[in-house]
């Protein structure tokens, strides 16, 4: 088994003490089992949920091999990036660049990062000044390529985070053009949340005799979640979700939705409700986005509104409650989203609204996980009686010592009306 100390798997005494001071001392286990092989040059294809400490199973063995590699950059040549880490979306680009640059303060290491909608400009300085490691979104580097701004041709470590993700959004032709422009001689690290076949197909084309990391089972959701579905009618979902956070106390709630339209008009309709809410979504800057996710980590916005734009780049310590408020069409994304809580140990709360029509949604997350997932009635929001989808296949299969009661009761006028009856 890995030690479960640091500097036990191969981390230098300056990077030790640095964690230290931010109070981490123990390894989770991808980091365990990924620094080691890092450190020993091998090309890694990992498999960890969101939340497991990816970033640093990644960052600190590469910050570590580039310690004694630093130079001076000339101002007037192209920046010459020594690790290159690729990410999906705008929010995640910069929670790693965080990390990284946390991470790095021991050593004269530059990180810069670069993502669509903020300041190109802003960005050039930024790589003028030297760039030993570029987090970056697949479009924005392309940009930057084609104006000449950096080179890869000396790229060393190459990482792909949340590999399954960029292919979801359609980066595959992106990340092609970018792997012609790396040097062939590299160490290719390469990390996903779920293995599915075309995450693999790509994984093998571009790794090397990969080791394989897989902490968790393929597809799985951390046990520190507890999961609950409420059918409801649709159009009587916003009504209950403000009750839950209303009558619950819920201080800090993810809410996510399908679309940009619906994240938006939630919001707006959480507010008349007298709740503090915030959307962010792929239509709004990125400086609108961060002032969000900004108030909703610092409890100035209790309710925050996402479409799965943001599913990986939101990490909010200690966020106990997620609300898929429209169930995902594909399956993994619940995964994604639920994620974001139950993190780093703490435990987490994820609430699903699900309406008649999406009872296949459910089915499919279901296999997915190979798992049922509870259901349960709440009184006074139970389904419309002629809601046969959910007589037949949604009877609620627990209920909570304090509803149980009004349950049953409500059970058995619809059993008077020949309708609803439980399985």
């Amino acid at each position: 088994m890995p030690s479960s100390q640091f500097a036990d798997l191969g981390l230098e005494t300056a990077l030790v003490e640095h964690l230290e001071t931010l109070n981490i001392v123990t390894p989770t286990p991808v980091q365990a089992e990924g620094i080691p092989l890092v450190l020993a040059g091998r090309d890694v294809l990992a498999a960890a949920q969101t939340g497991t400490g990816k970033t640093a199973a990644f960052g600190l063995p590469m910050i570590q091999k580039l310690m004694a590699e630093v130079s001076v950059h000339n101002p007037q040549s192209q920046c010459k990036v020594k690790a290159l880490v690729l990410v999906p979306t705008r929010e995640l680009a910069q929670q790693v660049f965080d990390a990284i640059t946390e991470y790095a303060k021991p050593t004269e290491l530059k990180t810069v990062v670069v993502y669509g909608g903020t300041s190109f400009n802003v960005q050039v300085t930024n790589l003028n000044k030297g760039c030993d490691i570029l987090i970056a979104t697949p479009g924005r580097l392309l940009d930057h390529l084609f104006n000449k701004n950096l080179t890869l041709q000396y790229t060393q470590y190459l990482v792909l985070d949340e590999a399954d993700r960029m292919l979801d959004m359609g980066f595959m032709p992106d990340i092609k053009r970018i792997l012609q422009k790396l040097n062939s001689e590299r160490q290719t690290l390469f990390f996903s949340a779920t293995f599915k076949k075309a995450v693999k197909n790509l994984a093998y084309k571009i790794l090397n005799n990969p080791a394989e990391v897989e902490v968790t089972p393929a597809n799985s959701t951390a046990d520190s979640v507890e999961q609950i579905v409420y059918p409801v009618d649709k159009h009587r979902k916003r009504e209950l979700l403000s009750y839950l956070i209303g009558s619950r106390n819920w201080q800090q709630v993810l809410v996510f939705t399908r679309t940009k339209e619906g994240a938006e008009a939630l919001a707006k309709e959480l507010k008349l409700d007298g709740i503090q809410a915030a959307s962010i979504h792929g239509d709004k800057s990125q400086g609108a986005r961060q002032r969000a996710l900004n108030d909703f980590k610092a409890g100035k916005v209790r309710a925050l509104v996402a479409t799965d734009v943001a599913a990986r780049g939101i990490d909010v310590k200690e966020l106990e409650h997620v609300i898929n408020f429209d169930m995902p069409y594909k399956a993994e994304d619940y995964v994604h989203r639920i994620g974001r809580s139950g993190r780093a140990g703490n435990i987490g709360h994820a609430v699903s609204l699900m309406s008649h029509s999406e009872q296949y949604l459910l089915e499919a997350i279901e296999r997915l996980l190979d798992q049922k997932l509870p259901q349960e009635w709440l009184a006074g929001f139970e389904p419309s009686p002629d809601s046969e989808v959910f007589a037949e296949n949604s009877a609620p299969r627990r209920s909570r010592s304090s509803e149980k009661r009004k349950l049953k009761a409500k059970l058995g006028v619809h059993k008077n009306r020949g309708k609803n009856r439980r399985r």
